[in-house]
């Protein structure tokens, strides 16, 4: 049943944005880290279907308000976010180094509008491409005990339709935040999952490694490291699907701005919430989970919902 082939898209889902990390200091803001909160919760990490082609679609919608380094809530400063990332995994049914491989892509699409933000006049909000995903490799190996371990490796291009850059230039003048970064990032992912009986125990865990900074005339900022995990705890019983699901995002080292480290901007970010999915007999399968905030400090937390389709070709 497609539960099994849910791993195929692991979670190219999670590339689009998640985080706006402030700067007042700085009198600016970086935005985007590259994974939204809670975007892998109810996927399978560890494993991949059959061999084919597969595709699932993201429908990501948040409200999130700023956080202070010291993780007080600043109400004036919020954002509204509409995701939708589709994605495409194909799976040949080679075998390299004793594990099943795969490739994927994904090509996220990002509506936003956001108040208070520096250089931004009140509008309808932005519309644009975030950073393309390209996974050239995903290898997953069935170890003993029902256990599975995914790993591959993530590249966001520096392709989105405007970022910070824009921003700071004054370009954008629609009520809206950027739309991507303005420079390319590597992300390394593991995946691990216990599946047995229904059961799918998952942890997915990854390390965003920025590329490059965003500059602009007197601007020169780069985001630090930033570690992201989700995890999952569901049963499927016939064509139900019911879990819970967890989310950090935790960055390990602080921005710097023009050279100059930026004080209170490690962001971190804890979500929790339920997941329900259904199988139909056509082969689609949809899943929509909650997730909520429970702490947050240096940039953005609240509420977001996701509804996602995945299925076969």
């Amino acid at each position: 049943m497609l539960k099994n082939v849910k791993p195929t898209v692991w979670g190219l889902a999670a590339i689009a944005a998640s985080a706006l990390v402030s700067v007042p200091a700085a009198q600016a803001a970086e935005l985007w880290v590259p994974e939204l909160p809670s975007i892998q919760v109810g996927l399978p990490a560890g494993a991949l279907p059959p061999p084919g082609v597969y595709g699932q679609l993201d429908n990501y919608f948040a409200q999130f308000v700023d956080y202070s380094g010291h993780g007080n809530k600043l109400p004036d400063a919020a954002i509204d976010a509409l995701v939708e990332i589709p994605t495409i995994l194909w799976v040949p049914g080679i075998t390299v180094l004793g594990a099943n491989y795969a490739a994927a892509i994904a090509i996220p699409f990002v509506y936003d509008s956001y108040q208070a933000l520096q250089h931004v006049t009140p509008g309808p909000g932005n519309l644009g491409l975030f950073n393309t995903a390209l996974v050239p490799a995903i290898l997953s190996w069935m170890l003993p005990q029902h256990f599975f371990v995914r790993a591959s490796t993530v590249f966001f291009l520096n392709d989105a339709t405007n970022t910070m850059a824009d921003l700071v230039k004054g370009n954008l003048k629609n009520g809206g935040a950027p739309t991507g970064n303005g420079y390319s990032t590597f992300l390394p992912d593991i995946g691990i999952s216990w599946l047995n009986n229904g059961w799918d125990l998952s942890a997915d865990l990854r390390f965003s490694v920025p590329l490059g900074s965003t500059t602009a005339p007197g601007y020169n900022y780069r985001t630090g490291n930033i570690f992201l995990g989700d995890y999952t705890v569901e049963k499927t019983v016939g064509a139900w699907t019911l879990g819970f699901g967890a989310s950090q995002i935790t960055q390990i080292q602080k921005d710097t701005f023009n050279g100059n480290t930026v004080p209170a901007s490690l962001y971190r970010n804890w979500s929790i919430g339920p997941v329900v999915g259904y199988q139909f007999k056509g082969g689609m399968e949809v899943t929509a989970l909650w997730a909520h905030s429970v702490m947050t400090t240096g940039g953005v937390g609240g509420d977001a919902f996701d509804l996602r389709l995945t299925t076969a070709f």
